[in-house]
């Protein structure tokens, strides 16, 4: 796993949506617009609030690789971050991740914590480094 850095961080704190990608085992891809990714202190994990995911959740159970990318006009940088996902229905750190969700609005399932462990970052920024491996 790789820690994100600090401007990584400071970037991914500025976004309000992310595109979350997934490929089902056959190569199908499938990407969605998600709000709840929340970094971990571990700055190598990031959390997935599943509550609407259909394709997703059904490509992930297949193929375990996810991928989202940090790029808003607020942003420095632009990264598209990968990983490897464990999904949880059950536990303290589903419980917790249901809390959240639902502390930002009542009514949200959060019906499956996504758990995403960082396997490495690239630059998606224009220029001669677009493309490049950072972590």
């Amino acid at each position: 796993m790789v820690k994100l850095t600090a401007e990584m961080k400071s970037d991914m704190n500025k976004m309000k949506i992310f595109p979350f990608a997934t490929s089902s085992l056959s190569g199908e891809p499938n990407v969605v617009p998600m709000n709840m990714l929340i970094l971990q202190d571990d700055d190598e994990t990031v959390w997935v609030v599943d509550n609407f995911m259909k394709k997703s959740l059904s490509n992930m159970k297949e193929n375990p690789q996810a991928s989202f990318y940090i790029w808003s006009p607020e942003t420095e940088g632009a990264y598209q971050v990968k990983g490897t996902v464990r999904i949880e229905t059950s536990g303290p750190d589903h419980e917790k991740a249901r809390e959240i969700a639902q502390g930002r609005k009542k009514d949200l399932p959060a019906k499956t914590l996504i758990k995403m462990s960082i396997t490495s970052v690239y630059s998606v920024k224009p220029g001669p480094t677009a493309g490049a491996k950072l972590l």
